[in-house]
């Protein structure tokens, strides 16, 4: 009895339809499955809430700490504890244990990325401890459902704590050993439409995003590798060899196989570790997925030559006609996209032979579809140079007009310093706060990617911490200048909550008008935000088609 949720529907959706569709024979060697998974049912996480008596806890103004604990405490019905334990009796790879709530993956106002995901690894001699792992992860998740963030969603969508039910989808890890981790060689997120195409791509050509080791890295807005899989040798959007070596991923996250860590229950990465390239290296997973730079011609040659810094470039996938990885990816996008009669989002890992790269294997891991706006908006070239522009920019994310606005929310370049953003975040959450109960959306400005999970390269904000924001600017300062990520779970939901997103670089040709929203009346200042209130709204103007942008003021 209950219902799968978002995720769970979504990968019987990939299972019967999608990947029954895909014609093995053009990929020979490269084995493609979604990975084994068991689902608890939203019946069961009533019967938990109920037996356990949580309703009022949950719903409750306790820190995320507390309310985890609870649920820790609390028994799993014992109708699932057997067929738990006989799962995990004959099962001995690291398990996922991921949220698949009934709102999770709604194309009007999903919650991707909010609940927990959180792995174990499954190794342990001990039965009982094995079986203990699986049911705190469980519980985890199941607290996850009433976090601070959580409710804040549910808020900015107008549905009660409450609203929601959560499913549970126990899954095989996709990865190989190396020592005490365990990871895959790729992770990635492939999307039908692309908001930023460069070169010669179009939107509809798509885009995919690339990262060593699990997902984490990318759906968390990390560094990873964007590329438009219609030119996947294009050379990247970076103005030389040591812009891209700065930008590119330098660590990865693997499950931790070894000593149990720390006891902790209610942390989402107790069982996983953070390691560099260098440990990456040593496990012969860098072969077919590294760029060797080499100084004395200042490029980037494919593969793992001696001497000379690493670039997670996955040049030798990508440029191989061996190996086709990328025509794969998109004929598994296309596929979807038919499925779902719409743009899609798709989440995967790829295991590669470590000698000789095939044969491979490639986890189908999520499928979700995009919110892509049709509406026809003009941005004329003569808007973007009027004397009363705030900003103006050729790369935005959405589609739409906005003539509401009398808020904006800014961090002035002045107050910017790479090593506070995280009490940036905190500064804007408590903004959003104020306005949230006074029922008021606004404009939000800062540097850098908002909702990364790499602090030094923007301010790493949950959305629940500026769920009021409508339109958000993320702008460039000499010292960060990160390329634009589409693959985060963050991104997600901006495309979903039809956000008008746009980014406006340094040293390109237009600029943000700070003086003039320095002498805008101040409503609030934290040490690194400022909050100031308009007398007329703003005019925002997003065009998704041309990819221009501009916000006018009145004065």
């Amino acid at each position: 009895a209950g219902a799968l949720g978002g995720k769970a529907s979504g990968l019987r959706l990939v299972a019967e339809e999608v990947l029954a569709r895909l014609d093995l024979e053009e990929f020979p060697f490269i084995e493609v499955s979604v990975p084994r998974a068991v689902i608890l049912t939203t019946d069961v996480f009533d019967r938990f809430m109920d037996r356990n008596d949580l309703a009022e806890l949950a719903h409750s103004d306790l820190s995320d700490d507390r309310i985890a604990h609870a649920f820790q405490r609390a028994e799993l019905p014992a109708e699932v504890v057997g067929d738990l334990r006989a799962l995990i009796s004959g099962v001995h790879t690291p398990l996922a244990v991921r949220s698949s709530s009934l709102l999770e993956d709604a194309l009007d106002h999903p919650f991707a990325g909010v609940y927990g995901t959180k792995m174990i690894p499954n190794n342990q001699f001990e039965e009982d401890a094995r079986f203990n792992n699986l049911v705190e992860a469980v519980k985890f998740v199941y607290a996850t459902t009433f976090f601070a963030e959580s409710k804040a969603y549910l808020r900015s969508v107008d549905l009660k704590v409450g609203a929601e039910r959560m499913a549970v989808v126990i899954q095989e890890v996709v990865g190989q050993l190396a020592g005490d981790r365990f990871y895959p060689c790729v992770s990635g997120v492939a999307r039908s439409y692309n908001f930023y195409p460069t070169g010669h791509s179009k939107p509809e050509d798509g885009v995919v995003n690339l990262a060593l080791g699990l997902g984490k890295t990318i759906v968390d807005g990390g560094r990873s590798w964007t590329y438009s899989p219609a030119f996947p040798k294009a050379p990247p959007p970076f103005n030389n060899t040591g812009e891209l070596l700065k930008n590119t991923q330098t660590s990865f996250w693997a499950v931790h196989m070894g000593e149990p860590p720390p006891y902790d229950p209610i942390r989402e990465t107790e069982h996983m570790v953070e390691a560099d390239l260098g440990a990456a290296e040593s496990d012969g997973a860098l072969r077919y997925i590294v760029s060797t730079y080499d100084p004395s011609s200042d490029r980037l040659n494919p593969g793992l030559d001696r001497g000379g810094a690493r670039a997670l470039t996955f040049a030798p996938i990508l440029g191989s006609r061996l190996m086709p990885f990328n025509d794969l990816i998109r004929r598994l996008t296309e596929i979807a996209e038919e499925v779902a009669d719409a743009p899609v989002e798709i989440e995967f890992a790829i295991n590669l032979h470590r000698e000789d790269a095939l044969p491979a294997s490639f986890g189908f891991l999520q499928m979700r579809p995009m919110m892509v706006s049709d509406h026809e908006i003009e941005v004329d070239t003569e808007e973007l140079f009027a004397d009363n522009v705030l900003l103006a920019t050729q790369t935005v994310l959405g589609n739409g007009v906005r003539d509401d606005i009398t808020d904006v929310v800014f961090i002035p370049p002045d107050a910017w310093d790479s090593s506070q953003t995280p009490a940036m975040a905190k500064e804007l959450e408590s903004i959003d706060r104020e306005l949230a109960a006074e029922g008021r959306h606004y404009l939000l400005i800062g540097f850098g990617r908002w909702g990364t999970s790499d602090p030094p390269f923007g301010v790493p904000v949950a959305w629940g911490q500026i769920s009021r924001a409508r339109v958000i600017v993320e702008a460039t300062l000499p010292e960060i200048a990160p390329d634009l990520s589409q693959g985060s779970h963050f991104f997600h939901n901006v495309l979903s909550f039809q956000v008008l997103y746009l980014s406006v670089e340094h040293d390109g040709p237009f600029e943000i008008d700070w003086q003039w929203l320095q002498r805008q009346r101040v409503a609030h200042s934290t040490t690194h935000c400022t909050h100031v209130r308009l007398d007329e709204p703003l005019i925002i103007k997003v065009d998704g088609a041309s990819g221009r942008g501009v916000i006018i003021h009145g004065d």
